[in-house]
């Protein structure tokens, strides 16, 4: 078994009304059939499941003939009300060839933050899991005015407060795209985010849609909550039908925001299993020796060569002199960039990179060996 689904007892999974719904606002069927399917795959391996299901406002608008989200709260409320009911049914309907009983759980903001009902829905949540019950949440629109008005994002912030209220291990938001998109620079997906900086949250554009009112910006706010309460995000395309399950395996395509509060060993865990590798270095003897026997990180000096194209904060394999892999870590330069510095002293590199702060290639921190 995968050393990720070993250390991974309970899990919530969110997903947007963008990817629950088809173009024409009705609900997809078959898309919330095969998330299902995989999370009685992850139930039959011991992982307890938690569903943050977005979409009751879009099913409700369709159900009632608005081609776009309504302005008007009481008529939000009503589509709300009116879609909530098919949400859940077809959530149950998934389940029932697995034997799984799903429970509906509407929440606020006041649920999660007031400290009494905060207590209450933890217990509430505690003896659904114990019981072999998957909740299935989705905030409480239909009664609650400000939850319409100051939303959670497309239930994004919402995932991230249950995900801290559950002590769950893994927070996974499923959208309809591949991951943070590094859209000024390289232009693909970051795969690991190790620390939320402004350039993090720059990243982060994107605008809502019709029907929900998340994006990127709301999803990295989420990843920010979770992560700071020890909680690992994977933010990933639910339109792939194996995405749950390569994600235990280590081969998913996404970005992975690493939790803050968790010993460095465990963040190390998630660099060696989680990330799939964008390319690799190969090192000198006397870098070996340093990552190897010395505890060092590994500097510009000891690289000579690499493989791949990749960007900053990309996971990349270590290579000995014979090209045999004994470690991994998180990159800080870009591959072409690598190309530049490698070999070279630190000193010489910082005449070329006045605006560089840190000049390893792979700190000790974010560096995991094999051996």
């Amino acid at each position: 078994m995968h050393s990720l689904l070993e250390n991974t007892w309970r899990v919530v999974i969110k997903l947007g009304t963008g990817l629950l719904t088809t173009e024409e606002g009705s609900i997809n069927v078959e898309r919330i059939h095969g998330i299902c399917r995989q999370v009685n795959l992850l139930r039959s391996r011991g992982i307890q499941v938690i569903v943050v299901s977005s979409g009751s406002v879009g099913l409700g608008m369709n159900k009632l003939g608005y081609d776009k989200r309504p302005s008007n709260l009481t008529t939000l409320q009503a589509c709300a009300a009116v879609g909530q009911s098919i949400l859940t049914d077809t959530w149950q309907a998934g389940f029932d060839p697995y034997e799984i009983v799903v429970a509906q759980l509407l929440l606020t903001r006041e649920d999660v933050r007031a400290r009494k009902r905060h207590v209450a829905i933890k217990n509430l949540f505690e003896k659904l899991l114990t019981s072999n019950v998957v909740p299935v949440v989705n905030e409480n629109d239909s009664v609650s005015v400000e939850e319409l008005r100051y939303r959670f994002g497309d239930n994004d912030i919402l995932s991230a407060l249950v995900a801290s209220l559950v002590k769950a291990e893994l927070l996974v938001i499923l959208t309809t795209i591949e991951g943070l998109v590094d859209l000024k620079g390289s232009k693909r997906v970051v795969p690991v985010v190790e620390s939320i900086t402004p350039e993090i949250v720059k990243m982060a554009g994107g605008t809502s849609s019709s029907t929900s009112v998340g994006g990127m910006k709301t999803k990295v706010e989420a990843a920010k909550i979770a992560t700071k309460s020890g909680c690992g995000v994977f933010l990933g395309c639910g339109k792939n039908p194996e995405i749950l399950k390569n994600l235990f395996r280590g081969k998913a395509e996404g970005t992975f925001f690493i939790p803050r509060k968790i010993p460095l060993v465990s963040k190390k865990r998630w660099l060696a299993f989680f990330e799939q590798p964008e390319g690799s270095v190969r090192v000198d003897e006397g870098a070996c020796k340093a990552l190897l026997h010395q505890g060092g990180s590994l500097l510009p000096k000891g690289v000579t060569g690499h493989s791949g194209d990749f960007r900053a904060g990309a996971v990349i394999d270590i290579e000995q002199p014979d090209g045999v892999d004994f470690a991994r870590g998180v990159c800080q330069f870009d591959s072409d960039d690598l190309a530049n510095v490698a070999g070279r002293d630190t000193e010489e590199i910082r005449a070329q990179f006045p605006d560089r702060r840190r000049f390893e290639v792979v700190h000790r921190d974010s560096l995991v060996m094999f051996a």
